[in-house]
């Protein structure tokens, strides 16, 4: 075992895109622990667009990752030393630890995963954050009904994938954007979506009237921009918004841009809702056993995008906004 722990901390908020100046890689000793603590080897690390986000110093729904802090991310790994009396070596535990190799923790946080039901990396994507967000965002926001239109956004992602095959589940006929003919094909081919549009190579709004005859019920939205401003002039009465991300704005240096054509929602007298995921922790077990269930009657699939080596995590978060991750982004600690 490496007595090297890798750390990438906060250097400097960024102002659009993430950049060197933004990051400050050390290497320290594995820390030592002491009583109601445990130490973890972390093995995979979560990437995701909300962390983007939690760089900004500003009043979110989570407070922003400080200047010199390890950088705050998803992770899952194994319990190497214990002086904690709920966790034992050999625990294999998800939490928050960072974007680091090895963390110690008070347990806070922390639940215990089983590496025998699902590789440890599904933690982070499908019985992680990502799948929580789907899961509720969707039923519980989205609220779709059988026969009714749902489109996703980003439906290549870890997210719009499997609202896409929930969707399904429910009865729904479902339309993804993504961008590329690969993604496009396999969210038809694998997944078993109804139909997609490839924003890159498609003009969205044409595409929209063209796959969705019957206009838009439910919108997923993971991306924000032109996209949803699009779709917003297809949506029928009562329709339902789910603002979930908006990965186009999040890197922006001037303002955000908002929806011109808002006024479809009065029009439609439809619903535009925020969804953040940690609202419903609570139930969290509940949407971890049905989408188990859904895995193992292959009704969900799934699809990971692990990059090796934590030296490479600015390129890897970059993936996200240059839409080259295809599934759920994974950094695996020890390439």
């Amino acid at each position: 075992m490496t007595t090297i722990n890798k750390q990438w901390r906060l250097k400097a908020r960024p102002v659009g895109e993430p950049s060197a100046e933004t990051w400050d890689y050390t290497e320290k000793e594995i820390p030592t622990i002491t009583d109601g603590q445990l130490l973890i080897r972390i093995d995979y690390i979560s990437i995701d667009p909300a962390m983007r986000g939690w760089l900004n110093d500003a009043k979110s729904y989570i407070a922003p990752v400080q200047i010199g802090e390890v950088m705050r991310a998803g992770t899952v790994g194994e319990v190497i030393e214990s002086k904690h009396e709920k966790f034992a070596v050999g625990d294999y535990v998800a939490g928050h630890d960072g974007v680091q190799s090895y963390a110690v923790s008070d347990g806070t946080g922390l639940h215990k995963v089983d590496p025998s039901l699902a590789p440890l990396s599904y933690y982070l994507g499908v019985l992680g954050m990502p799948g929580m967000t789907g899961y509720f965002g969707l039923l519980k926001t989205g609220q779709p009904k059988a026969g009714e239109t749902v489109v996703v956004s980003g439906a290549a992602g870890a997210v719009g994938s499997l609202v896409g095959q929930i969707a399904k589940i429910k009865g729904c006929r479902v339309v993804g954007i993504a961008g590329g003919s690969d993604k496009c094909k396999f969210l038809v081919d694998e997944l078993g979506f109804d139909a997609t549009i490839d924003y890159k190579n498609e003009d969205v709004k044409k595409a929209l009237k063209k796959t969705c005859p019957n206009g838009v019920d439910v919108y997923f939205d993971n991306v924000g921009g032109d996209i949803l401003n699009d779709v917003l002039t297809q949506i029928n009465l009562r329709a339902r918004i789910v603002i979930c991300g908006a990965i186009s704005q999040y890197n922006n240096t001037e303002a955000v841009k908002g929806p011109s054509n808002y006024l479809s929602l009065l029009v439609n007298r439809a619903r535009m809702e925020g969804i953040v995921v940690f609202d419903n922790i609570k139930e969290y077990p509940i949407a971890m056993k049905e989408i188990a269930g859904w895995i193992q009657s292959g009704d969900i699939k799934v699809k990971d995008h692990i990059v090796e080596g934590i030296e490479t995590f600015p390129e890897t978060l970059m993936m996200l906004f240059n839409g080259e991750n295809f599934g759920k982004l994974v950094l695996k600690v020890e390439g």
